[in-house]
C-alpha cells in the first residue's frame, strides 16, 4: 500500500493559511502533478508529504499509517529538488551513493544501485567529476539518479526542471516516465508548467490560493474543467470564458445573441446569468454560418502567426475572445460569424464559477 492520502490538511503560518482544507487521495504506484500558480501551495503540500513541513491541522497518511508526527527520515521518501542540492566537494559517484551508505547497505549493493543509475541518466563518464564541472543539465541527473538509489516508495519532485532550457526539459519529462515505469514508486511532482503536468501526469492536482480547485486526469481537467479558474489555467492559448445571461432559450453576450441547443438549456436550467466558456480551437470563424440562430456575428480585430496556425482575435459587441484557425483566416476589420461547437462549449455557475455540467450525450 504505497498511496497518500490527505483527510482536511490545513497548513498555517501565523495567521497565513497556505493550505486549506485538503481532501486527496493519490493511488499507490501512480504520478500526481501538482499544478498551479506561484504561491498556491503546492510546493507546501509536497512538503508535508516529504515531512519537512509539520502540518497544521489533519491528518496525512501514507498507507495506512499516520504520519503528522512522523520524520522526515522514517517516510521512506526520496526527494529531488530545484537547486538539485549537491554536495560540492564530493564527486558524482559519491554524490549518488551517499544516502545509501548512511543507511548502512552493503557495498555490493551500493555499488550496484549507483551504477544501474548512472547507467540509466546517461552519467556515464562522469563518475569522478564534481558538482562544478558539470553543465546544469548533468547536475539535474545526477540529483535525479540520488533520489532514484534509494528505491523509496514515494518519488517526490520538487520543480526539477524549471533551470534547464526547453530541450533538456522535453528530454528529462521522457526520462522521468521512464524511471517511474521501471520502478512504479508513488510519484509526486510540483510545477507550474502546464505542458509538464499534461505530458508526465496521470493525475494533476491543480491548486490556487491554497484549495484543490480540480483533480482528474489531464484529459478531463482539459476537456471538462470544473470551474472558470481551471478552464482559463489549463490551455495555451486559455479558454475564453465571458459573463453571459440567458433567457427562454437563447445566450446572450454584450447584447448580441444566440440560440443554444434544447441539450444546453436543460443543463442551464432556471440560472439567467452564467459564464460562458470555449477553447479557441473549437470556434468556428465563418462569413456564412450554417444557422445564423446559432451563431453570433463579429468583428476581427487582430490576428497572430504562429507558424502552424493563426490567432484571431474577434469582438462579440466589443467583448473580445481568440479562435484558433488551421488555414486561411479572416483579416483584422472584416465583419464574420462566431459558431462555437456546441460539443465543446463550457457553462459555469455566475456565483460559484463552478462547472454546471454537460447534456447527457457528452458526460
Amino acid at each position: 500500500m504505497k498511496e497518500i492520502v490527505f483527510n482536511q490538511v490545513c497548513k498555517s503560518y501565523d495567521q497565513n493559511q497556505v493550505v486549506k482544507n485538503l481532501n486527496m487521495k493519490v493511488e499507490g504506484g501512480e504520478r500526481l502533478i501538482l499544478l498551479g500558480p506561484s504561491g498556491c501551495g503546492k510546493s507546501t503540500t509536497l512538503r508535508m508529504i516529504a515531512g519537512l513541513e509539520d502540518i497544521t491541522s489533519g491528518d496525512l497518511y501514507l498507507g495506512d499509517k499516520r504520519v503528522n508526527d512522523v520524520e522526515s527520515g522514517d517516510r521512506n521518501v526520496s526527494m529531488v529538488f530545484q537547486n538539485y542540492a549537491l554536495y560540492p566537494h564530493m564527486t558524482v559517484r559519491q554524490n549518488i551513493s551517499y544516502a545509501l551508505k548512511v543507511n548502512k547497505f552493503p557495498s555490493d549493493e551500493i555499488n550496484s544501485r549507483t551504477s544501474e543509475a548512472i547507467r540509466m541518466l546517461d552519467l556515464t563518464g562522469l563518475e569522478e567529476r564534481k558538482p562544478k564541472e558539470l553543465s546544469g543539465g548533468q547536475r539535474q541527473r545526477v540529483a535525479l539518479a540520488r533520489a532514484i538509489v534509494k528505491r523509496a516508495d514515494y518519488f517526490l519532485l520538487d520543480e526539477p526542471l524549471s533551470n534547464l532550457d526547453a530541450q533538456l526539459r522535453a528530454y528529462a519529462r521522457k526520462e522521468l516516465v521512464k524511471i517511474h515505469e521501471q520502478y512504479h514508486q508513488t510519484f509526486v511532482y510540483v510545477t507550474h508548467d502546464q505542458i509538464e503536468a499534461m505530458t508526465v501526469g496521470q493525475k494533476i492536482a491543480l491548486m490556487n490560493e491554497g484549495t484543490l480547485q480540480a483533480f482528474d486526469t489531464p484529459q478531463n481537467i482539459y476537456k471538462k474543467p470544473a470551474n472558470v479558474f481551471t478552464a482559463k489555467f489549463i490551455g495555451s492559448p486559455p479558454a475564453n470564458v465571458v459573463e453571459a445571461s440567458y433567457d427562454a432559450g437563447y445566450l446572450y453576450i454584450e447584447g448580441a445573441k444566440m440560440k443554444l441547443p434544447d441539450a444546453w438549456c436543460k443543463v442551464v436550467g432556471s440560472r439567467n446569468r452564467l459564464y460562458f466558456g470555449i477553447r479557441p480551437e473549437d470556434i468556428h470563424l465563418t462569413r456564412a454560418p450554417k444557422d445564423k440562430d446559432y451563431a453570433m456575428k463579429a468583428l476581427v480585430r487582430y490576428v497572430e502567426n504562429y507558424g502552424n496556425q493563426l490567432g484571431v482575435y474577434f469582438q462579440v459587441k466589443g467583448m473580445e475572445m481568440l479562435a484558433i484557425c488551421e488555414d486561411a483566416a479572416p483579416m483584422p476589420g472584416e465583419n464574420v460569424y462566431f459558431e462555437p461547437d456546441f460539443d465543446k462549449i463550457h457553462l459555469f455557475d455566475i456565483e460559484t464559477t463552478n462547472n454546471l455540467g454537460y447534456p447527457k450525450k457528452l458526460q
